[in-house]
């Protein structure tokens, strides 16, 4: 005899929302099955609706909001419900940041059971708006107008953004401004479905502490049309923008840069400060999005690191060189890698800069402990802060072997990490975990991890 299916396409049930989900989705349980409704609070009684079902849960949309949270509130942007940039605007910050510490706690549950980790309370902003100091907005050809923005959730719609209250305004003035100047001038817009035309995003960089601004046109190819008369308007924006850059992305991806980079006018790098520090920064290179919250993030790294001024230090994934140069003056020794060459370029320049002396070498963590560590040289203290995607299998083996005494991880996605130290608690202890709210009225979080070898 068959069983009759849990769920079925468009059926209605109250449910009780009882967590956040990873992509701030409400999470409830109906016949002990797993429910995700997109706009649902914790702690809120509704009226569900199927809207699709999977081998293992069904997702939802709110149909009533039977008993609303208080902690729900009235989303301030327009565009919220359909771009997706955001998740959880309706959400109070306040309650943001017990949410996000939850995140945390749900990944330990899934892959830790029964180890006891302390996990602090989340490190909130005190004006947690306009934060972000970078966009990269794609175009399109509305008619004869130039669009650019970002695609609305499941979707291929562009959806033109003209404000955005998660951005720095610098990077939204110089954006619509560009928009303008590539409609005044007919140029040649790329077109996603056929491939053809040419500028294909708009990236706008801007240096919250020290003002610079840096332009970077996403192309199909080398060759602009007007390429002059473009530049002279472009150069007339803002006396800020103190570096336009070409870079050119031939292939049909969702990666935003491709290879070959192009200085047009002014500097190739724009140079922004995180507390003390100074450091420039190349178009490709990687650098924090929200800098205030930055140097609160790297101040819970050095306080995990627990440097005393006679350890040496390996920062993996090294960037531009930030979170090692900001241990550097309680550190014996300095080294770093990253697989992307210009970053390392960067760091070394950061590191000569600073009058810090440093390593910084391309190639991957794995590959770079391996051949230090043949050569009689381990760390004391590690230190990562991997993309999404966490550790990987060849570095977590690496890492076992190696065995650095102090590891600082640092990672924006819980699952991965927890996933990672499933492993890695076979040689270390977790003293604590510190998350760090880098993007708020977004579902994600950033958590900082003190590792010692057991």
């Amino acid at each position: 005899m068959n069983e009759k299916p849990i769920f079925e396409e468009g059926q209605k049930f109250p449910l009780t929302i009882k967590r956040l989900g990873i992509n701030g989705e409400g999470i409830g349980y109906f016949k002990r099955n797993v429910v995700f409704v997109q706009g649902a609070l914790p702690g809120e009684e509704i009226t569900a609706q199927v809207t699709s079902i999977k081998r293992n849960f069904a997702e939802a949309r709110v149909l009533k909001l039977r008993k609303p949270s208080p902690h729900r509130q009235t989303p301030p942007c327009p565009i919220y419900e359909t771009c997706g940039g955001c998740q959880l605007q309706h959400m109070t910050y306040e309650q943001q940041l017990v949410e996000k510490r939850d995140l945390v706690v749900q990944a330990l549950e899934r892959y830790l059971k029964g180890v006891n980790v302390p996990v602090e309370h989340t490190i909130g902003m005190e004006d947690p708006w306009h934060y972000r100091n970078k966009s990269q907005f794609q175009t399109r050809l509305k008619g004869t107008k130039v669009i650019a923005g970002l695609f609305a959730e499941g979707s291929h719609q562009l959806l033109d953004i003209e404000q955005c209250i998660v951005q720095h305004p610098d990077t939204t003035v110089i954006t619509n401004a560009v928009k303008r100047i590539l409609e005044e001038l007919k140029m040649p817009i790329y077109d996603g479905k056929t491939m053809k035309g040419i500028i294909r995003t708009i990236v706008v960089r801007t240096g919250v502490e020290t003002g610079e601004i840096q332009l970077v046109l996403i192309t199909t190819r080398a060759k602009i049309p007007q390429k002059e008369l473009l530049l002279e308007k472009l150069k007339q924006i803002d006396i800020n923008l103190v570096s336009i850059v070409q870079n050119i992305n031939k292939e049909k991806t969702s990666l935003i840069f491709g290879d070959e980079t192009i200085t047009l006018y002014g500097k190739d790098t724009i140079h922004e400060k995180l507390g003390e520090l100074a450091f420039d920064l190349s178009a490709r290179a990687f650098f924090q999005l929200n800098p205030v919250q930055t140097v609160k993030l790297y101040d819970e790294i050095k306080r995990a690191a627990e440097l005393t001024g006679k350890e040496s230090v390996v920062d993996a994934y090294c960037g531009v060189g930030t979170i090692g140069l900001w241990l550097a003056d309680n550190a014996r020794e300095l080294r770093g890698m990253d697989i992307i060459h210009e970053s390392v370029v960067d760091a070394k320049s950061n590191a000569k800069k600073m009058g810090i002396t440093a390593k910084y070498v391309t190639g991957t963590a794995e590959k770079w402990l391996e051949t230090w560590s043949n050569e009689g040289f381990v760390p004391d203290v590690l230190t990562v802060d991997p993309p999404r995607t966490g550790l990987g299998d060849s570095l977590l083996k690496t890492i076992l072997k190696v065995k650095p005494k102090r590891f600082v991880y640092t990672s924006c996605n819980p699952s991965t990490l927890a996933k990672d130290l499933q492993q890695l608690t076979q040689i270390y202890r977790i003293e604590y975990i510190q998350p760090v709210d880098m993007f708020p009225q977004t579902a994600q979080v950033e958590a900082v991890t003190k590792l010692v070898l057991k």
